[in-house]
């Protein structure tokens, strides 16, 4: 694997706390708490939309945040800042997307509320959280999501030891990882030829 080296020929390495947090697995027990108050804040958003018509029947909810967001003021600063975001979410409203897309939103919540509480996959659930906060901010809603989406970084940076403790202990260890690399095939060793026994 190639590395980086200075001029001198040093590898440039991580600092040894950067280290620790992220390859360590006593990390995990630092990486607790943060994961499973991020699952919670999941995890209770999610209860709250699933509980709601308008968010799993009509999808009225996610109707008015994407209306509101898209809707350009006269005076002051529109919500989005970026003019594609805006025309993407004026796509899906237009396509009435918020009729299936507010009971995706719901579900994965849930989805990933409960990965995180239970430490399972924490790196890909954690991933999809911050991508939901990303899009939240890009919407033009600050709220919880800054915060939420630096945990959520975090978390999965140390994706191999956050969920250490939890369900990741056995899973990672059972599953491995899809790119882990394949064990080296046996060197050819020829057989030897059969002894024959003549009458």
């Amino acid at each position: 694997m190639a590395a980086v080296v200075t001029r001198k020929g040093e590898v440039v390495s991580d600092p040894p706390l950067i280290q620790k947090l992220l390859n360590d697995p006593r990390a995990g027990l630092l990486w607790l708490p943060l994961r499973i108050w991020l699952g919670y804040q999941w995890f209770d958003a999610a209860l709250h939309k699933i509980q709601s018509p308008a968010w799993m029947q009509t999808g009225e909810a996610l109707k008015g945040f994407w209306a509101g967001a898209v809707a350009i003021p006269e005076t002051g600063r529109p919500a989005i800042s970026f003019d594609w975001y805006r025309a993407f979410l004026q796509a899906l409203l237009d396509a009435q997307a918020y009729t299936w897309f507010a009971k995706f939103v719901a579900v994965g919540e849930l989805l990933i509320g409960l990965a995180l509480i239970l430490g399972a996959f924490t790196g890909i659930a954690a991933f999809f959280g911050g991508f939901m906060n990303w899009n939240f901010m890009m919407a033009g809603s600050a709220s919880t999501n800054p915060l939420l989406f630096v945990i959520a970084v975090g978390l999965i940076l140390a994706w191999k030891v956050s969920g250490y403790i939890g369900a990741d202990y056995v899973l990672l260890r059972f599953l491995g990882t899809p790119w882990r690399a394949k064990q080296p095939a046996p060197a050819y060793a020829p057989q030897a030829e059969p002894v024959t026994k003549s009458l």
